[in-house]
């Protein structure tokens, strides 16, 4: 079974990048646009990492981030912040990437790997 990735973001030309990078290296995905959605697709699909957007219009992402990880299903589920945000490496201290917007898919790709190994 393919390793799973959730893509959380209010941008969906953005949802649909790393969508398609992701499925394209064999991930299996899921994503949301806001916050209140995350945490019904996160409760759903239980995916192994997931990459989180700071500022959407429903849900800030730290506070989105605080709501899911005090579960302790979801506790150790790694994170990838991706966001346009100046300042984004001190949003979510135990994510374990930060990568600002516009970003490289390779990056992207290296940093799930390497949390998560290959599919």
């Amino acid at each position: 079974m393919a390793k799973k990735i959730m893509v959380v973001d209010d941008d969906p030309d953005i949802v649909e990048y790393l969508v398609s990078i992701f499925s394209g290296k064999g991930y299996d995905t899921c994503s949301a646009n806001g916050g209140e959605a995350a945490l019904e697709v996160l409760e759903r699909e239980h995916p192994d990492l997931l990459t989180l957007d700071l500022e959407m219009p429903d849900e800030w992402g730290p506070r989105l981030y605080r709501k899911f990880s005090q579960k302790p299903e979801f506790k150790e589920l790694p994170v990838v912040v991706i966001s346009g945000l100046a300042g984004i490496h001190l949003a979510i201290r135990r994510a374990v990437a930060t990568v600002n917007k516009p970003f490289d898919p390779d990056q992207v790709l290296a940093i799930v790997e390497g949390a998560i190994g290959k599919p």
